[in-house]
């Protein structure tokens, strides 16, 4: 149409991708910039909802536009320009692979979290650390059966929130391809003949990309049933029951070491330090070579992040995993970290000095939630 072409450069103002998350307990995630606030912020690039009020400004009919004079024409062009700016600002910032391959691993690793129903009082809010904890006389108060009912409901709200956030993951990475199909295949009248879909599918993703940062931290219960039996009790107090999330226990493979007949392990949560736990070690040995040593396997309660395990058999190699001890409050735990190692031959270990640590060989092995 003898209009100049101009290259696109990107918007300087982007904000960048990256939005923080804290767990449920450990503090609220960190706020993230709409799309539509981030975009109106960015120099040349226009605000999705100010698009109509451009749209009328241009010209009322869009084949004008297109056809008409030079001065249309220019419209038109710049026209483009900013639709098409807005689009790559909200690749850039909100779908980008960066982003994307950050939200897998939050998703991989809320599901080697356990989950536990907290009550608070509910003039607290999800993280407040003041309280240290309940009376104890709050479980007495509490009837027993529906304490044990709201643990399903919280063990089927966990799954199907984990469920619900592969799902979204998915549906962002499909509209992201949406997006550079647009960009990539489409001139410049057939972008501005179909920025109506075009911009409704950016309002979509904006939409999903809010519920999906919104769910990576767990939240309230429903609750719609009393917990609190009303017999015997002067006054029912007012509760409420959260979710919340520790982060997993997770062997430390340079400092789990394999000798002739025993083994220390060590293992830490892969957060801030949370006052010591009582933990589940279970051991067992592999390809046993006789009916006796299919014995040679336990649990060993722990009250610390090491122990050791003695009296096992020389040049074998045992599998070991770690867990938090259950407890009342537990809804939903699917992983348990492991780690296989090799006791060394009879002798070799007081021929010059200690030998190497065996190589450690991750192994995640899966449990039935609770």
């Amino acid at each position: 149409m003898g209009v100049a072409r101009e290259t696109i450069q990107p918007s300087p103002g982007g904000a960048h991708p990256g939005p923080g998350m804290q767990w449920a307990g450990a503090g609220e995630p960190l706020p993230r910039e709409g799309p539509a606030a981030m975009l109106s912020q960015s120099p040349g690039v226009m605000n999705i909802g100010t698009l109509d009020v451009y749209l009328n400004k241009a010209g009322p009919d869009l084949q004008t536009v297109l056809y008409g004079d030079e001065e249309p024409e220019n419209d038109a062009w710049g026209m483009y320009l900013e639709r098409k700016n807005l689009v790559l600002e909200f690749l850039r910032s909100d779908l980008s692979l960066h982003l994307l391959k950050r939200h897998h691993k939050r998703i991989e690793l809320l599901r080697k979290c356990s989950y536990y129903i907290e009550i608070l009082p509910k003039h607290l809010a999800l993280g407040d650390q003041s309280h240290l904890m309940l009376p104890t006389t709050m479980f007495q108060q509490i009837d027993p059966w529906r304490f044990q009912r709201m643990k399903k409901v919280g063990t089927v709200q966990t799954r199907i929130q984990l469920l619900l956030l592969s799902e979204l993951l998915e549906q962002l990475e499909r509209g992201r391809d949406e997006l550079l199909h647009f960009l990539e295949t489409y001139d410049m009248v057939a972008f501005l003949s179909g920025w109506e879909v075009i911009r409704q599918r950016l309002s979509e993703l904006s939409e999903q990309m809010d519920g999906f940062l919104a769910m990576l931290v767990p939240g309230k219960l429903h609750v719609k049933h009393r917990l609190v039996s009303e017999v015997g009790v002067a006054k029912i107090p007012h509760i409420k029951l959260v979710l919340v999330t520790k982060m997993p226990v997770m062997f430390d493979r340079k400092a789990s070491v394999a000798h002739e007949d025993w083994v220390s392990l060590k293992w830490f949560v892969s957060s801030q330090q949370p006052p010591l736990e009582q933990y589940e070690l279970h051991f067992k040995l592999l390809e046993p070579r006789a009916p006796q040593e299919k014995a040679h396997c336990g649990v060993m309660a722990v009250a610390s992040d090491s122990c050791e395990v003695r009296h096992l058999l020389a040049g074998r190699s045992y599998r070991f995993s770690i867990k938090r001890a259950e407890t009342y409050t537990l809804v939903y735990e699917q992983c348990r970290d492991s780690i296989t190692l090799k006791t060394k031959p009879y002798g070799e270990e007081g021929e010059g000095g200690p030998a190497a640590p065996q190589p450690l060989l991750p192994h995640l092995s899966h449990t039935q939630g609770k």
